[in-house]
């Protein structure tokens, strides 16, 4: 699915079954929520924080899976709302990434260790 395809499928949703989109705030906020989920099992699968109790690893993966696809649909939804092509956007975010960036992470040492 490209974005812009993925960008029409939450619009259509959003108007079959969400009545409408919550307020642009709101959606930041749930996105800032959705991502403090996603950070919480990153903490404690990939950092040093540990799991209250014992934890199926298979369930984590299920979850963090999960929490990417939350974020993503709350951002298609920002993106709709604020009239943002995220496809048109990305590419440009990539030329630019890629002209700034050219020879930066090839010559850190710290990345090359």
């Amino acid at each position: 699915m490209e974005l812009k395809q993925a960008q029409k499928q939450v619009n259509d949703w959003i108007k079959e079954y969400g009545v409408r989109y919550f307020s642009e705030l709101t959606n930041l906020a749930v996105l800032m929520e959705e991502t403090g989920e996603l950070a919480r099992l990153f903490a404690r699968k990939y950092g040093e924080q540990s799991f209250k109790k014992e934890t199926d690893l298979k369930e984590v993966d299920l979850r963090i899976k999960e929490e990417l696809a939350d974020i993503f649909f709350v951002l298609l939804c920002l993106s709709n709302q604020t009239g943002t092509d995220l496809e048109e956007e990305l590419s440009k975010s990539l030329i630019k990434k890629t002209q700034r960036d050219a020879n930066r992470h090839n010559t850190n040492p710290k990345l090359n260790s």
